[in-house]
């Protein structure tokens, strides 16, 4: 849970309604009190404080190894699995909601003159360059036009250097880097943390740590959990029915096509090898209030004590949509995206992880099973929202989100 400090005396102190405040912490219940989610948390955040943070149900902790902080190769057993209520120290596994703080990531590095966006991929990391890739730049591996959304790479490897480089080097494009886009659900992000490891010195997961989780005062913001804090993570499961592809054309929607985002792969990152690799791409872990609170920090570039982390023109580059008119290949809409995190945008915002509510300039980026982080510079506000299901109910779970982010965006005093 985030230190005191950062915790507003009341809602209105920072300028949000109360009574608002609880419709929002209502709807992020209902799904504990009908049984379908084990668990959710969520935070508000302005001005730099948590206006509210609330964590609802229980779920299993696996304890083992948490005095000892033994090793990734660590096994466990059911027998270590522990059920209890979640609270405010309760961390969750955030997924793809980790491209936003890997991206902020790289912006430090180019307002620190050591990265341009215009570079190509292949004169930092040469051994990425093969199978034509040469022509890939920092800036379309942020927007996911880098033509290489389905390259294999095992999570539990990414810690292994050797493995990592081996995997860059087999990988193919499947379209012209640049001319479309498609979402690279974990490839793209491998190779940015790569080069943040070559322009930094350090690894990616300590770049992380020493230059925004720390400075920000975001203690429980990891991109790479250490083995002795498992016990706080709360153990991933599954809830629902799959749609059918009846009930798909029932609503009028187009069916996801499949990903590497599957049942099985998602399961595994409550394996404690998974948990400490951190992957770049969805291997964080967080609470709600960190995640709001980071997005406070990127609204004004400072952390809680005045240090400028970002300047303000690197947020406004960074926000600044890249992708002209390319669409989703699935949904058709325009696809607003800045350097690395998604922005609100058109009418058609609540299709890309918004609610209806938000302002155009609101930016952020969402996870698998439903995880959510924005800011909106209209109001000031920031929202996490975390939990530990996924929802094979993929209409439902975007109902969600796009009610609980709309709910939020309107928690201003009148």
């Amino acid at each position: 849970m985030p230190h005191d400090q950062f915790f507003a005396p009341s809602p209105e102190a920072v300028g949000i309604d109360s009574g608002k405040l609880e419709v929002l912490f209502d709807r992020a219940r209902r799904e504990i009190d009908d049984g379908l989610l084990p668990s959710v948390q969520i935070a508000l955040a302005r001005d730099g404080k948590i206006a509210g943070m609330r964590s609802f149900g229980r779920a299993s902790f696996d304890d083992s190894g948490a005095a000892t902080g033994q090793g990734a190769a660590a096994e466990r057993s059911p027998t270590q699995l522990r059920e209890a209520a979640v609270d405010n120290d309760t961390l969750y596994s955030i997924f793809s909601s980790t491209k936003a703080i890997t991206s902020a990531a790289a912006w430090l590095l180019i307002e620190d003159g050591k990265l341009g966006i215009d570079e190509r991929v292949v004169e930092i990391v040469p051994e990425f360059g093969s199978n034509g890739k040469d022509v890939v730049s920092v800036e379309q591996l942020l927007t996911h036009t880098a033509g290489f959304p389905h390259a294999p790479f095992l999570p539990s490897r990414f810690l292994d250097r050797e493995a990592r480089l081996a995997y860059f080097a087999k990988w193919r494009l499947s379209f012209e880097p640049g001319s479309r886009f498609e979402y690279h659900p974990s490839s793209s992000m491998y190779v940015v943390a790569e080069i943040i490891e070559r322009r930094s010195g350090i690894s990616y997961g300590e770049f992380v740590r020493e230059r925004i989780s720390l400075p920000l005062g975001l203690d429980d913001l990891w991109c790479g959990l250490p083995r002795a804090l498992h016990g706080r993570l709360a153990d991933i499961v599954h809830v629902g029915e799959e749609m059918t592809d009846a009930d798909y054309r029932a609503l009028g929607f187009p069916k996801p096509p499949e990903t590497e985002v599957t049942e099985d792969a998602v399961q595994a990152f409550n394996r404690p090898d998974f948990r400490e690799a951190g992957i770049p791409g969805g291997g964080g872990t967080a609470t709600a209030g960190d995640l709001a609170l980071f997005y406070q920090a990127l609204l004004t570039g400072r952390s809680h004590d005045g240090q400028t982390i970002w300047k303000p023109s690197t947020l406004q580059m960074a926000r600044e949509v890249r992708t002209g008119t390319l669409r989703d290949p699935v949904f058709g809409h325009r696809v607003h995206r800045g350097l690395g995190v998604v922005i609100a945008g058109d009418e058609k915002r609540n299709a890309r992880g918004f609610g209806h509510t938000n302002s155009a300039d609101a930016f952020g980026h969402g996870g698998a099973g439903g995880q959510i982080g924005w800011a909106d510079p209209e109001t000031g506000i920031s929202l996490g929202y975390c939990t530990n299901a996924h929802d094979r109910n993929a209409v439902r779970q975007a109902r969600r989100i796009v009610g609980i982010s709309s709910r939020a965006a309107v928690c201003l005093l009148d």
